[in-house]
């Protein structure tokens, strides 16, 4: 459901009101919250309290209630740290049912990073927490959107540890999991690997990491018969990819190299899939937007993207 205070709650609540969800789902959260904002934005949603694991019942929103919220706790557009941190609760109740097999994939709305800090001082973000509660730290994630697919060796961090985080072993597993990724979604497809400093480096006079650790990390992909191609120039890389129709993924070095384009083709219909992880996790690629929180305005499109994009990986894997 994500934090109470952003737009999260508003989306499904709307999603279902216009009939615009398509699978059997079953929200994690909280239903006094839900209740909150069905009366707030007049809106008729029909909630029913459910198990983790049993099948949703049809008619209702059915909702796997944690308790951790009243009515009057919400505070829509402002930091709240009791949201914050019952928005962190209900992804690790999530996560563990998927590793159990209770439910067959998650998709996660926003949390707001600085409201979950005041109860978790070292949270910073869905994927980082997954990969904790699944046990493994090989985690990063991929944007996909119908013009764009992007991955990244490092996200949350800053652009100085980001450059120190661009090793070629990292690099290797980044390239092997969008390799990975990929391959369940496009036939024969053709992955792109962008350098780091300006033109790639030109040889070495802009910066050698693309000599050093990028290039090693392409060859070692190559030899292990992946599709991959670089390091490539990132000024031009993106638009070889999206208007020449060259390459179906970037392997990009740090976080902005593959949000800002992406976000550019297709703000609203992006989405944040989990790669490395055990279980499958899709995410909305925007944020909690405090700004319009509670006002009945936010855009249903990432989620339902999302949610499609959940279903469709589920279903490759039970295949």
């Amino acid at each position: 459901m994500g934090d109470s205070s952003g737009i999260g709650p508003e989306i499904i609540l709307k999603s279902f009101e216009q009939d615009e969800i398509h699978h059997p789902v079953v929200v994690y959260g909280d239903l006094a919250v839900l209740d909150y904002y069905n009366q707030s934005l007049e809106l008729r949603v029909p909630l029913r309290p459910a198990q983790a694991g049993e099948l949703p019942h049809a008619g209702a929103l059915n909702v796997v209630d944690h308790g951790l919220m009243m009515s009057g706790d919400v505070t829509p557009g402002k930091l709240n740290a009791k949201s914050g941190h019952a928005a962190r609760e209900y992804v690790i109740s999530a996560a563990r049912d998927a590793l159990s097999g209770k439910i067959a994939a998650m998709v996660t709305l926003p949390m707001n990073k600085e409201a979950t800090q005041l109860t978790d001082p070292v949270f910073v973000g869905h994927t980082e927490l997954i990969g904790k509660v699944c046990g493994v730290e090989d985690v990063t994630i991929m944007l996909a959107s119908d013009d764009l697919i992007v991955t990244h060796v490092s996200t949350h961090m800053s652009l100085r540890n980001a450059i120190d985080r661009a090793k070629k072993d990292r690099i290797c597993t980044i390239i092997r999991l969008t390799n990975e990724a990929v391959h369940g979604l496009i036939a024969n497809p053709r992955i792109a690997v962008a350098g780091l400093n300006p033109h790639a480096g030109e040889n070495g006079l802009f910066g050698d990491e693309e000599i050093n650790e990028i290039r090693p990390a392409v060859e070692w992909a190559q030899s292990q018969g992946m599709p991959v191609e670089g390091p490539l120039p990132p000024d031009t890389l993106f638009y070889m990819a999206v208007r020449k129709k060259k390459y179906d993924a970037i392997v990009c070095m740090y976080h902005d190299q593959g949000h800002v384009p992406l976000k550019l083709l297709d703000f609203e219909g992006g989405v944040n899939v989990a790669l490395g992880l055990p279980i499958i996790r899709t995410s909305v690629d925007h944020g909690t937007a405090f700004d319009i929180a509670g006002t009945g305005v936010a855009s249903t499109k990432s989620m339902l993207k999302a949610l499609d994009f959940a279903v469709r990986l589920a279903r490759n894997k039970a295949a």
